[in-house]
């Protein structure tokens, strides 16, 4: 009997030790369970962060997209500003050498101005010289007219005696 109850305490002992250990490997399991649990939890809560981050990508992406254009345009802009700056450079020399040549006519004009007051003056005092030539001549025809009547008179007053 003795071997009996030693085996028993032996029994006992290694019950209480596998009760032990299925405690313990209960709370392992319920600790298990837990970290599986927390890590199913953060696998759902990385899920929606990545779900997130592709959407913020997405988004990136998109604003990168429509930045690359903004800079395209803003080259083409670029390009046609330079152009324009070319033009207007152009048009500014066209306007500087109208300007100038502009300045010229108006000085001709001018310089043509006074030589046409001249010219007027000129044409007034010949005007006046022919006035006074043509009253002369008027004067001279009738004064010739007057005389020759005269001699005719005088010729037929000769011719009657």
């Amino acid at each position: 009997m003795d071997a009996i109850k030693k085996r028993m305490n032996a029994l006992r002992i290694e019950a209480d030790d596998s009760a032990a250990k299925v405690d313990e490997l209960a709370a392992k399991v319920k600790t298990l369970e837990q970290e599986n649990l927390s890590k199913e939890q953060e696998i759902t809560s990385l899920q929606h962060k990545n779900q997130m981050l592709e959407s913020e990508v997405e988004k990136l992406e998109g604003m990168h997209k429509d930045a690359k254009a903004a800079a395209d345009e803003s080259a083409q802009h670029g390009t046609q500003n330079e152009s324009l700056t070319r033009r207007l450079q152009l048009l500014e020399e066209e306007a500087e050498e109208n300007d100038k040549v502009l300045r010229e006519t108006n000085e001709k004009l001018r310089q043509t101005d006074v030589k046409a007051g001249h010219y007027e003056r000129k044409v007034q005092a010949l005007e006046n010289d022919r006035d006074q030539w043509e009253k002369k001549y008027e004067d001279m025809a009738k004064k010739y007219a007057d005389t020759k009547k005269e001699l005719d008179d005088f010729v037929s007053e000769i011719g009657n005696i």
